[in-house]
């Protein structure tokens, strides 16, 4: 199928997903970072739980103040006071950043548009001031009890301050997916190996694991699988355990690729085999019978193994984990927003071309500078490679160029669509 097609069914899979709900914990507010909230926060109170100043300067009645005649200072506030007042007739309050409005000010003029003198304050014409200006009104933000983050977001700093704002010292999380991780074929040795003849480093399994974590996921790298039948075998039958399944290698339509035979040995259910797209066409996707001896499910969910079964070339690897098996795996958490990651960029000077290929929408490997000029978009400049087997293109790629199957002759400067990586 094409990408597209492809896309949409993973969305559509991805969201049926989220109805399961994910086993729960508790964890630390410090150690929250990159979870999954399992259940709702609310405010514990008033947010602000009283009126703030969000100036340094001095609160007053803005009808007062308006009138540009001198009114005596009758006391001052700093951070972390209580709450003063009443504001007398005539008269200002002098105020901090972040301390409690006095009642009876209805505004807080800034420090720096006043003149003071002999313990009096003066609006400099031709200044006004307005009712409410540089006030948050307690409340403004929400109120005490109202539901302030949904369950299924992704808590990240900002989620984790409001939670703190709100006194959450723990928070109830979503378990992190158990996601197994088998890298396949007879040319694979351990890392820490020297290669011999013919074969190479096992650089796919640790790549995967980083990705898996970053997306949420409990990585499980199980061994190497070599290219035989019985192998294969004995490895998914091992990784039934799992939540979600990635397989590395043995997808194409080589003599040795004996991966969907044995995946169709397990039962399988394929939902495709092959997208329309470059790198990554042999992708498999399809669920396994997640069954023990007992003929239960293996981890207690009831719900068939969703597997990936990725090309073996690095490249394709993380562009087909990316765009597909990543929202699964942040639905399979309990996220409710879930799906690939795309952006907009100019594309770099230089960089004009055919980069089409006719019926494959491409992902190529690219170099995206975010940090644009005010005013301008980030410009992205594709990155030279030899293949989707090219480990040092990848490593210097942050992002992929989106290049669709309708493409034609891309120009410099042209707006362009990036999948982020």
């Amino acid at each position: 199928m094409s990408y597209d097609e492809a896309a949409a069914l993973m969305a559509s899979y991805a969201a049926q997903q989220g109805w399961v709900q994910p086993a729960v914990e508790r964890v630390e507010l410090s150690q929250a970072q990159g979870r999954v909230l399992a259940q709702p926060l609310f405010a514990d109170c008033d947010q602000p739980p009283f009126a703030r100043s969000t100036r340094d300067g001095y609160a007053c009645r803005a009808e007062e103040m308006a009138r540009h005649e001198p009114l005596a200072v009758a006391g001052a506030s700093r951070a972390g006071d209580p709450p003063a007042g009443p504001l007398p007739p005539g008269a200002v309050w002098e105020i901090m950043t972040g301390a409690p409005v006095p009642a009876g000010a209805d505004a807080v003029v800034m420090l720096e548009h006043v003149e003071a003198a002999g313990g009096q304050v003066r609006l400099l014409p031709p200044r006004s001031v307005a009712k409410g200006e540089n006030i948050v009104a307690q409340g403004a933000q929400a109120h005490a009890g109202d539901r302030l983050l949904a369950a299924g977001t992704t808590i990240t700093a900002a989620q984790i301050a409001l939670a703190a704002g709100c006194g959450y010292a723990a928070l109830e999380v979503c378990a992190r997916p158990r996601v197994a991780i088998l890298a396949t074929g007879d040319e694979l040795v351990p890392v820490e190996s020297t290669p011999g003849p013919g074969q190479i480093r096992n650089s796919n399994a640790p790549m995967l694991a980083a990705m898996v974590a970053a997306a949420g996921g409990e990585p499980w790298v199980l061994p190497a699988a070599a290219d035989s039948a019985r192998a294969l075998d004995e490895a998914l039958a091992q990784a039934a355990e799992a939540d979600l399944l990635l397989i590395s290698g043995g997808v194409s339509a080589g003599k040795f690729d004996l991966v969907e035979p044995a995946l169709a040995r397990a039962g399988a259910r394929f939902h495709f085999t092959g997208v329309r797209m470059q790198p990554g066409k042999p992708l498999v996707f399809g669920e396994l019978p997640q069954r023990n001896k007992a003929g239960s499910s293996a981890n207690g969910s009831g719900r068939p193994l969703p597997f990936f079964g990725l090309p073996g070339n690095p490249v394709s690897s993380a562009v087909t984990f990316l765009l597909f098996a990543a929202p699964v795996l942040t639905a399979l958490g309990g996220g409710i927003s879930f799906g690939p990651r795309f952006a907009l960029a100019h594309l770099a000077p230089m960089t004009a071309g055919n980069h089409a290929k006719a019926g494959l929408t491409r992902f190529l490997p690219a170099s995206c500078s975010f940090a644009a000029l005010p005013g301008q978009r980030p410009q992205v400049t594709p990155i030279p490679w030899h293949g989707s087997g090219d480990l040092i293109a990848l490593a210097r790629a942050n992002c992929f160029l989106v290049v669709p199957e309708d493409a034609g002759h891309f120009q410099a400067g042209e707006i362009v669509r990036i999948l982020l990586f």
